[in-house]
């Protein structure tokens, strides 16, 4: 593997503009790079096929991964509202990742050719993106999980005012498609949560889809009135803003949560509405979501993870929520300077997600981390 991934990035000009400027920085490409990481913004959707055959024809490169975004990340520079482009090259060994194709329909079998490479190997890394558009993401990832079950995936979905693409190896776009890194890739990876808990875990005992009617055998908006407290209670709809049911992932503590948004309240019935289906004996627990929070969980993130390594970082790939970025941190692209300001200076690519996924499961309000050690 390469010593340092090499970085390029560039802003507000055309698709070719752009491309030009980045392989300029790139300059002479080592011969051991032979793997890509591409992230473009979605004003430059219509060129997204033509600038990946472009980077493959100039850099020699054939193996790409990555996506379009509404926000693109390079290193400690958030892109947002413009034309931009964030490209990383690595090295890796060639038998040490296969390519994971586009995958549309949770019917489907994953090729004999890919099960056999990860037979091969004790456990995989995944970094894979998905299209918005495709109601069966979720139970793609669980499939792919139980496929694989060795594997340990990161990523997030697509986020656009246009087409939605991904890219492995060529332009995609309706399904899950990335990349499966070896044990041999030495990777380390972490979740940091946009929202704080305000209360303890509380159990679903009568939901009908995505509307509660009672928590612990108690009418539900009483039990999301105790946790809020009596003044955030009087007004629901400014709430709404900060106030996220989190859904508590099975066989997990009670900080591995997936955030959803509360999306209606019944007042006179009681009962709560969210932006998920629920099934009786779920658990949920109410969160806050604040800067200040933020900040603090992504530190304790960061710090995690600094403590984890044992070698200078190669390269990371930085997968954030559309409603955090410049949303939550700041326009001075304060969240991306900050995970630097811990862990020092790398090249680093991400882009802002409709959705995020780590440890196979779809998260909302969350950055995903991976570092490449």
């Amino acid at each position: 593997m390469m010593n340092q991934f090499l970085l390029a990035q560039s802003s507000g000009r055309n698709s070719d503009e752009l491309l030009d400027d980045c392989l300029n920085q790139l300059g002479s490409i080592p011969p051991e790079a032979n793997f890509g990481f591409l992230y473009i913004s979605d004003h430059l959707s219509d060129a997204a096929e033509s600038i990946l055959n472009r980077l493959k024809q100039a850099t020699d490169v054939d193996n790409w991964v990555g996506t379009i975004g509404i926000g693109v990340i390079a290193s400690n520079k958030e892109f947002y509202d413009e034309p931009a482009m964030a490209v990383m090259l690595a090295g890796f060994n060639e038998a040490d990742f296969h390519m994971l194709p586009n995958l549309d329909s949770d019917t489907k079998a994953l090729p004999a050719e890919l099960m056999g490479w990860c037979k091969a190997n004790d456990f995989n890394v995944g970094l894979l993106h998905a299209d918005p558009t495709n109601p069966t993401t979720q139970a793609l990832l669980e499939q792919i999980g139980n496929d694989i079950p060795a594997a340990f995936l990161v990523g997030g979905i697509t986020s656009s005012r246009g087409a939605n693409i991904q890219f492995a190896n060529r332009a995609l776009h309706g399904g899950i498609s990335g990349v499966l890194f070896s044990q041999a890739v030495p990777i380390k990876t972490n979740l940091t949560q946009g929202c704080t808990p305000i209360g303890k875990r509380h159990v679903v005992t009568q939901c009908d889809e995505n509307i509660i009617h009672s928590l612990d055998d108690r009418p539900a908006l009483d039990v999301l009135n105790e946790d809020a407290g009596e003044v955030i209670a009087q007004d629901w709809q400014q709430a709404g803003d900060y106030i996220f049911a989190g859904i508590v992932n099975k066989n997990s503590d009670m900080d591995d949560y997936s955030i959803r948004q509360i999306i209606g309240i019944d007042t006179d019935e009681k009962l709560i509405a969210i932006g998920d289906y629920l099934q009786h004996n779920d658990e949920i627990i109410f969160c806050r979501r604040d800067g200040n929070s933020a900040l603090e969980d992504m530190e304790r993130m960061l710090l995690e993870l600094k403590l984890r390594l044992n070698s200078p970082i190669k390269g990371g790939v930085y997968i954030s929520c559309l409603g955090r970025g410049r949303n939550q941190f700041g326009d001075d692209s304060q969240e991306v300077r900050f995970i630097h300001s811990v862990l020092g200076d790398f090249p680093m690519v991400g882009f802002f997600a409709n959705g995020e996924i780590h440890k196979n499961t779809l998260y909302g309000f969350t950055g995903v981390l991976t570092l490449f050690v």
